[in-house]
C-alpha cells in the first residue's frame, strides 16, 4: 500500500483532491492510504505545516510517504508563482502540486457531463475569471437551479461530481486540472 501525504488549504481541496486522487489510484489498480497533514486554515498555513512537515521527516526519519500532495489555489497568482513558495528539492519524497487556477470550485464545474449524472441538470463551463468567490457562487447558483438543496456550499457533491467526470474531457476544459491529473498519473506510474 502506497502512503500520500497531503497538504490541502480547506475541507473542499481535502474532498476534490482526496476523491480525485483515489479515483486515479483505482483506475491503476494501486492501493493507497491518504494521510491527511492539513485540511484546514487556508494557503499560509499550508505553507507552513508543509515546511514544517518536511523539515521534521529530515530530521527525526520518521516514515517517508511514498508521495506528497500539496494542493492550494492558484488565486490568479499562477501555477509557477505557487509552485516557487512550496517547492523544495531536497524533499525526502516526490511532490505532486494540486493548484487549481483560479480556484477548487471550478474543477467541479468544468464537465457539465458529469454535473448532470449527478443532479439531472448540467451546469455552464465556467469562464476563466479571478473573482474572489466567483466560482463557490456558480456551483452553489448550478446546484440550486438543478433542485438540489445543498448544506456545505455544494463541496458535500465533490465526490459525486468527481466520480462521474470525464477524466480527458476534464483535462481539456482545464489546464490546471491537466497539471494535477498528468503529474500524478506520472508518480502512479512509477
Amino acid at each position: 500500500m502506497r502512503k500520500i501525504a497531503l497538504f490541502v488549504e480547506d475541507e473542499a481541496h481535502r474532498q476534490v483532491i482526496g476523491t480525485l486522487t483515489q479515483r486515479l489510484a483505482k483506475e491503476r489498480q494501486l492501493n493507497i492510504n491518504l494521510d491527511w497533514r492539513n485540511a484546514t486554515r487556508g494557503h499560509g498555513k499550508v505553507i507552513q505545516e508543509f515546511k514544517d512537515y518536511l523539515r521534521d521527516i529530515k530530521k527525526q526519519g520518521e516514515p517517508l510517504p511514498d508521495l506528497i500532495i500539496v494542493a492550494t489555489d492558484a488565486n490568479c497568482e499562477g501555477w509557477k508563482d505557487r509552485v516557487k513558495k512550496l517547492d523544495d528539492q531536497s524533499a525526502p519524497a516526490p511532490i505532486v502540486f494540486a493548484i487549481p487556477d483560479p480556484h477548487i470550485e471550478r474543477w467541479l464545474l468544468i464537465d457539465s457531463a458529469a454535473f448532470k449524472a449527478v443532479f439531472g441538470k448540467g451546469c455552464d463551463a465556467p469562464d476563466q475569471k479571478c473573482e474572489r468567490d466567483l466560482y463557490k457562487q456558480q456551483l452553489i447558483q448550478a446546484i440550486q437551479s438543478a433542485g438540489t438543496t445543498l448544506n456545505l456550499g455544494g463541496i458535500e457533491f465533490a465526490e459525486d461530481i468527481v466520480g462521474k467526470m470525464n477524466i480527458q474531457r476534464a483535462k481539456h476544459a482545464d489546464s490546471s486540472f491537466q497539471r494535477f491529473v498528468d503529474a500524478i498519473n506520472h508518480k502512479f506510474k512509477r
